[in-house]
Parts: C-alpha cells; structure tokens; sequence
C-alpha cells in the first residue's frame, strides 16, 4: 500500500513592497506569481505598496483579517537600506516567528552570493492563521525562496511534516 497523499491548493497572497516597482516591471512579483500557479495553488491577490511600513501593514493586515487567504509572500523591503522596512512592518503583527526560514534561506543564498547574504533580513511568521513569509526583492532571491523552501512547506504532500497540515491546528488555544 502506497502511502501518500493528494495535493490541497491554498489561497497566496502576493504583496511587492517597492517605491518604484509597478505591474509592467515586477519581475519578483511575477516570479512568485508563476511559481504558485505552476504549483497547483491559486493567487488570491496581488499587489505593490511603497516600502512604507503602514502601507505594507495595511495590506498584510487585511489578508489577515480574510479567512479565505492562507498564505502571503512579501518581495522586497528586507535589506538594510533607510527605506528597507518590511521585516519592521509585518514582526508586530506576526503571533509567532519562523526563525529557521531566515537562516535557511541566508544558508542556500550564500551558496550564490557568499557573505552578501548578511545583509537580508528574511523573515517568516504566522499571524491569525495564516503564513506570511518576507523574501528580498531580486526575483533570483524570490526563485530561491520558492523553490528551496516555500514550495515545499505549502506542499501537503511534503514529509515529514509541513505547513499546510498544521493550517487546522493553527487557531488553538
């Protein structure tokens, strides 16, 4: 008997955090965009925001609040810059922090950067059920987060464990 189990398609969220991105040239967002849609998953809304920490936590306070959305990726706003705001933006609202991804992701993007990697602040968290995960903003870096991690854990068929079997368990108290 074949132990396995069958593919469950979550509702993403897309959100690019730029001051000068728009839909025309979002190659990161595009990116994401199509390694979610060629995962079997559905884009449940994309958007751009300026790198303003009220503006990214408007939306991602909205998806959120939406029951319907599982999960949100960020690109963009992660590095070290005045205007680089994200990880400040989104770390209030998160109800706990995926501290692994960060390193995760810092260990397989210096396998391509080398000590670079030190200047991102990836991040990842879940807040009122729903994941969020905070990826630089180059669309290689959002290639590598897809492919190498989030891909995987938003995958139910992932073993031994993933993000997707822990969505019921999520809310508990």
């Amino acid at each position: 008997m074949t132990d396995s189990r069958a593919f469950i398609p979550i509702n993403i969220a897309i959100l690019t955090v730029s001051d000068t991105r728009t839909e025309a040239d979002d190659l990161s967002g595009k990116t994401l965009v199509d390694g979610l849609l060629a995962a079997g998953h559905k884009l449940h809304e994309k958007r751009i925001v300026p790198d303003d920490i009220y503006q990214i936590r408007a939306a991602i306070s909205h998806w959120i609040a939406d029951a319907d959305v599982n999960a949100v990726i960020t690109t963009g706003g992660t590095g070290i810059t005045g205007r680089d705001g994200t990880p400040e933006a989104v770390k209030p609202l998160l109800d706990k922090v995926l501290d692994g991804f960060g390193e995760v992701f810092r260990m397989i993007s210096y396998q391509d950067i080398k000590s670079s990697t030190v200047q991102s602040r990836a991040l990842a968290g879940v807040a009122n059920a729903t994941y969020i995960f905070c990826v630089p903003g180059s669309s290689g870096a959002c290639r590598t987060a897809w492919d190498a991690l989030i891909k995987d854990q938003l995958d139910y068929r992932t073993k031994p464990c993933n993000l997707v079997q822990l969505m019921p368990r999520l809310l508990e108290k």
